[in-house]
């Protein structure tokens, strides 16, 4: 017989409906869908950034400086470039309100801006009026817009002064849309927008202070960008010029938004391999359905070849339809939300049907699908005829035969590569599906060991039915434990591992902010501010510890005189300047682990102290040089010696310190770390900004608590993706509970017959279901802290601790699940009569 024969036995058998393949299809659908999903959305935004990325970066290409403006001739090159150039200059500082006898302060990301800004897009103020008009301002006072936020904090309404500074400035709009807002990155305070001019008199931007520069320029039609970008690196780049053009309008999105999308498709491919033991029990209960269709089969002459092909056609095309269905779920649904969607991202997206991760998903689908049916279609290949007709896999042997196993091996090796070379992160991928693998041997293990643990506690059970009744069905060979272990189980320990990480994220920022981070942070104290500054708060009971440095910041260009990119990559050090600090002697506690500290009055050739960690990343060592472009001068150190810096403590940490001759002499301000009291922070605060109007000071906890909302933004992300993995996994206890509906009714209808009650019947499936769900969840809990404080020590390197909340909480959701997936399908077994259902069982 033929595959034409196999196709014609399969499709009449297929007139025959879906009975048995609901959950199949679910499982398969689901996983596809939401792998799809979120390709979809992934590449609407990425669609949404190249689109606008000239209007997020707020001009074709940008030049970018720090500390200061651009010189003649830097600018002579952007005019002669550009058909227009928009200067914006950026810098964090104190918005103040004086009202009653009483200020209020609150910290404010400023944009000051020329009148050719924006080159692209539009500004968007309520009330509605231009920008141009905006920040004209009323009388003496020039104008000023605010973001709602802000306005809303300290009291504004329109028409209302306020202080940038020594400046003062009359609220004209507040802002509700800004088009280069994504381009801008991650801020700590809401943005206020005013005219470069207005701000001459403020002491803003005094030699020294923080502060950037960035030149938009609008470029002629057709412009080669590549061309632009090497001539403005190749003049610019040793005096600190940061180049970047449209086609990259908001780089620290789109990178995020790629590594979030990436995890999450692997969160899916957890959801999938919980759905492929749905899809493989499936397969198995309708293969065992089909025993004396088989049997006929192999009777009328059907060799093994005929029967597998028969099946995996059918198993094939159903697999298809569940693959089809995920694919327009996942394509569709997107796009109806499409307008929610839209309205909660800080970026522009374009949804549509995008074919790359609607491909990626059905590829997943395929495998997985593959992966996990190819094996009971085997196995039932291998048992005689004979057998067929007393149970079809009962007398199958364990494993099927070779050709099949290295089948299986080759299709898992596929799927684990096609995951790393669609998510770009192999380190991630591997690590995920190590783990995925991982718990799934941690599970199928501890079903078949309470399996054991049930057998052996049946006879301590004596006296009690409703127990031994279900110790019997746990530990029987064909029981529900390994389907449920393995389907549960799974959804839980992605669930418990995103908890243990999201709990352990939470609690190291309440646990280590009160004891160890400093109340505040205060910027561009200028030199001459030095002495009263600290007066002021060593004369402060409530103070119990001040720490403050020189601050400069400068972008590493050369290591050992060749391009730093050449010789550390893309280290996160060598992306845009860094902080830079210069001392005589050694920080207080400081840890040098290779060189030595230079003396206190050394006048030589410029020496630097970096971080060793770092160092270690990038291949620095102690007599190595290091050239580093700070206010457009380069300046080439020697590595005298390398030191722990530990930035976990939310204080005042450098990787780069330099001898004392090296920069003072260089134009720069200071900074503060300020340790106090909680109840006296703010009189401290009030007192230094009303002495130095120029200060601006950076709450600890406000920062904290703004990368607090990032991470819960993301931890929802995630929470969500494990959720839909958990989805998967109750359908596939569903499924299992379904299909051990009849073995259930005829147990019931034989306890009916031998004299037991229907409520001591019911308390037996309850205490099989609750032992199963309570076993599932206490494997999967120590799968998920195992996984979770995988990533706390390795990627995020901090401290672990068992989050107990979330860890009950999955082990009672466990319980309930089994319990009410076992509950739903015991009503029809406890209402059969028993003379019905053992009749036709004879």
């Amino acid at each position: 017989m033929s595959w034409p024969a196999a196709a014609r036995i399969a499709r009449r058998e297929l007139r025959g409906g879906l009975r048995g393949f609901r959950i199949f299809l679910a499982c398969l659908a689901l996983g596809v869908a939401a792998i799809a999903g979120v390709g979809t959305v992934r590449s609407a935004i990425e669609g949404g950034l190249a689109a606008e990325g000239a209007v997020l970066l707020g001009g074709d290409a940008e030049a970018e400086l720090t500390y200061r403006y651009a010189t003649d001739e830097e600018r002579a090159f952007f005019d002669r470039v550009a058909t227009e150039v928009s200067e914006v200059v950026d810098f964090r500082s104190m918005a103040v309100v004086e009202r009653d006898g009483e200020t209020e302060r609150a910290l404010t990301q400023v944009k000051a801006v020329d009148g050719a800004y924006p080159l692209l897009g539009a500004v968007e103020l309520e009330p509605g009026m231009t920008l141009d008009a905006a920040l004209a301002g009323t009388g003496e006072r020039p104008g000023a817009v605010m973001e709602p936020v802000l306005a809303d904090r300290l009291g504004l309404a329109t028409g209302d002064t306020f202080r940038l500074g020594s400046q003062e400035f009359v609220l004209s709009a507040r802002l509700t849309r800004e088009p280069d807002a994504a381009g801008d990155g991650f801020a700590l305070g809401p943005r206020t927008l005013v005219r470069t001019e207005a701000l001459a008199g403020s002491g803003l931007l005094e030699p020294g202070t923080l502060f950037s520069t960035k030149y938009r320029l609008d470029l002629p039609a057709g412009a080669d960008l590549d061309a632009l970008r090497a001539e403005a690196l190749d003049r610019f780049e040793e005096a600190g010029l940061r180049w970047r053009d449209a086609r990259n309008g908001a780089p620290g999105i789109a990178t995020f938004v790629d590594r979030l999308g990436a995890f999450l498709v692997l969160v899916g491919l957890s959801g999938l391999a919980v759905g492929g033991i749905g899809v493989s029990a499936a397969v198995r209960a309708y293969l065992g359905e089909k025993t004396g269709v088989i049997a006929t089969l192999r009777t009328l002459g059907a060799d093994r070849a005929t029967v597998f092909r028969t099946y995996f056609l059918q198993i094939g095309a159903l697999a298809a339809l569940g693959i089809v269905i995920g694919l327009v779920l996942g394509a569709l649904v997107p796009l109806a939300f499409a307008p929610l969607i839209e309205a909660r991202l800080p970026v522009p997206a374009r949804f549509a049907l995008y074919p790359g991760p609607l491909a990626e998903a059905a590829l997943y689908g395929v495998l997985t699908a593959l992966i996990f049916t190819l094996w009971p279609l085997a196995r039932a290949e291998e048992v005689r005829a004979a057998t067929l007709f007393r149970d079809a896999l009962e007398g199958a042997r364990a494993l099927p035969a070779a050709r099949f196993v290295v089948a299986t091996a080759a299709l898992v090796a596929a799927l684990v590569g096609l995951a790393v070379w669609f998510s770009g992160n192999a380190a991630l991928t591997l690590w995920t599906a190590g783990g995925i693998a991982g718990a799934l041997a941690l599970l199928a293990v501890a079903a078949e060991a309470l399996r054991w643990i049930a057998r052996r506690a049946v006879r301590a059970a004596r006296g009690r039915a409703a127990l031994r009744w279900a110790l019997d069905a746990i530990g029987a060979r064909r029981g529900a434990v390994a389907p449920v272990m393995l389907s549960l189980g799974l959804g839980l320990s992605v669930l418990a591992a995103i908890g243990q990480i999201d709990g352990n994220l939470r609690a190291a920022i309440s646990r280590d902010l009160p004891e160890v981070a400093p109340s505040y942070f205060f910027v561009d104290i200028q030199k001459d501010q030095m002495p009263d500054f600290r007066a002021r708060l060593d004369d402060e009971p409530a103070v119990a510890r001040v720490e403050s440095a020189p601050m400069l910041r400068g972008i590493i260009t050369k290591i050992d005189g060749r391009p730093a990119s050449e010789v550390a990559g893309d280290h996160w050090v060598l992306q845009g300047d860094r902080g830079v600090t210069y001392s005589a002697t050694p920080p207080e506690d400081a840890e040098i682990t290779a060189g030595d500290w230079w003396p206190a009055d050394y006048d030589g050739p410029p020496l630097v102290s970096f971080a060793a960690e770092e160092a270690a990343e990038i291949g620095l060592e102690v007599g190595d040089t290091l050239t580093v472009n700070i206010l457009g001068r380069e300046i080439t150190a020697e590595v005298a010696n390398l030191r722990v810096v530990d930035f976990s403590t939310a204080g005042i940490g450098f990787i780069m310190a330099m001898n004392p001759a090296a920069l003072e002499a260089a134009p720069h301000s200071f900074i503060a770390t300020v340790y106090a009291e909680e109840e006296a922070e703010a009189a401290i605060l009030r007192d230094l900004a009303s002495a130095y109007p120029n200060i601006t000071a950076i709450r600890v906890r406000d920062a904290i608590d703004r990368v607090s909302e990032l991470l819960a933004g993301i931890a929802g992300a995630t929470a969500w993706g494990a959720s839909a993995t958990l989805v998967v996994g109750f359908l596939v206890l569903i499924g299992a509970a379904a299909a051990g509906e009849g073995a259930r009714t005829y147990e019931a209808a034989v306890l009916k017959t031998l004299g037991a009650a229907r409520a001591r019947i019911l308390v037996s499936f309850a205490l099989r279901a609750g032992l199963i769900g309570a076993g599932a969840a206490a494997v999967a809990l120590v799968a998920g802290i195992g996984g979770g404080w995988a990533v706390t020590h390795f990627v995020m390197e901090t401290d672990f601790a068992v989050i107990w909340p979330s860890a009950i909480a999955i082990v009672a959701g466990g319980v309930a699940a089994t319990l009410a997936a076992t509950l739903a399908f015991a009503w029809r077994p406890l209402a059969a009569r028993p003379a019905r259902v053992l009749r036709a069982r004879e």
